[in-house]
């Protein structure tokens, strides 16, 4: 492949005003930034001066060179102007862009107060379906304790490895690493005071009651959630949903209840997961920063968190869980047959489950404020 040559620009003055440009404008060649910059401000001094242009010296033109010298010459073609007829084309086809107007922006037609009340609308409508979910999905538990033979056995183990078994090796690597992070942080404070020994009563206290579960939910939001939430979409979008009510298979008993009752099964297991490796977690920094020795974390440890922090954070898990399958399933049903909707929906999904799981947090942290202290 011959190397091309360089773009050139020459200004003459003798006998009358004129520029000749040569070499190739090709935009690989125009890259660099050196004959960028140079090219750039030979123009820039030219513009608006009336000169005899000679392109015919030009071996080589694409529309990025054309652009440049477009731009130097008002958007429009100089008076004297020769060049070469295969790049007539080029330069007609600019003036006959040049000449198209960018159409303005519409106003908006609704007012600041309508914008709001489209946004509640849009608010009422989804809390009608979810609803509408939460009271089909009673109807079906109710019909699978009367009919368990005839349950969907197969979905629901099968949600319960994905969601459960899976989540495993995340949950206790962050949780692991939580407890270390919670305990040196507490330790270094502590020992200020010559109080390592509370440092079980926070590290229990904490992950037991409120880290915890916590953790737990927001990594199944964005780890379950948003895939039961792509799984329904996809089925949506290869109409596989349709094909379900056309041959009449019930999608909330075989969807919708699988998913709900896996994770309300599966998330006080995984709590109880992450409580444990967060405390093997803490335990381990408590004893490399303060010398303490697990068997005495572990002998320590019930003293310090009472049952009743134990029951509510299972109680916190299961509730989590059904609230992360619910609002997943919610936004799974009303993703549109597009791509775009697809993405969207998986994003709100797991945007809106975490702010769930935050809100019920706080109700958890009211009602029971005197319980288990």
């Amino acid at each position: 492949m011959l190397r091309e040559t360089l773009p050139t620009l020459t200004l003459n003055q003798d006998p009358v005003a004129s520029a000749h440009v040569a070499g190739a404008w090709l935009v690989h060649v125009l890259s660099a930034e050196a004959e960028m910059d140079a090219l750039s401000t030979q123009l820039s001094e030219l513009s608006g001066k009336k000169l005899n242009w000679d392109l015919t010296g030009i071996s080589a033109l694409d529309h990025i060179g054309a652009q440049m010298l477009w731009q130097a010459w008002g958007k429009q073609r100089p008076e004297n102007l020769v060049l070469l007829p295969a790049h007539i084309g080029i330069f007609e086809r600019l003036a006959q862009v040049s000449k198209l107007s960018v159409p303005t922006l519409p106003k908006p037609r609704l007012t600041r107060v309508m914008q709001l009340g489209t946004v509640m609308l849009g608010f009422f409508e989804h809390l009608f379906s979810f609803t509408a979910l939460l009271g089909q999905l009673i109807l079906d538990i109710g019909l699978f304790i009367r009919h368990p033979i005839k349950g969907p056995w197969k979905e629901l183990s099968a949600n319960l490895f994905r969601t459960g078994f899976q989540a495993l090796g995340i949950t206790a690597l962050v949780g692991m690493l939580i407890g270390v992070v919670l305990s040196y942080l507490s330790a270094q404070q502590l020992a200020t005071f010559g109080g390592d020994l509370f440092i079980v009563n926070i590290l229990g206290m904490s992950i037991v009651r409120e880290l915890g579960p916590m953790l737990a939910a927001i990594l199944i939001a964005g780890r379950s959630g948003s895939a039961i939430t792509a799984q329904l979409g996809v089925m949506r979008v290869t109409e596989e949903l349709d094909a379900m009510r056309v041959m009449g298979i019930p999608q909330g008993y075989r969807l919708i209840m699988p998913k709900v009752l896996a994770l309300a099964l599966a998330m006080p297991l995984i709590v109880i997961w992450t409580d444990v490796m967060a405390l093997i977690g803490g335990m381990l920094a408590a004893q490399a920063r303060l010398g303490m020795s697990p068997g005495f974390f572990i002998h320590k440890l019930p003293e310090a968190v009472s049952l009743a922090n134990y029951w509510i954070g299972l109680g916190k898990g299961a509730v989590f869980g059904i609230l992360i399958a619910l609002v997943a399933c919610h936004f799974g049903l009303r993703i549109k047959p597009n791509t775009e909707s697809l993405g969207q929906g998986t994003t709100s999904s797991v945007v809106i489950s975490i702010t769930v799981v935050i809100i019920a947090d706080a109700i958890f942290a009211i009602i029971f404020s005197k319980t288990g202290y």
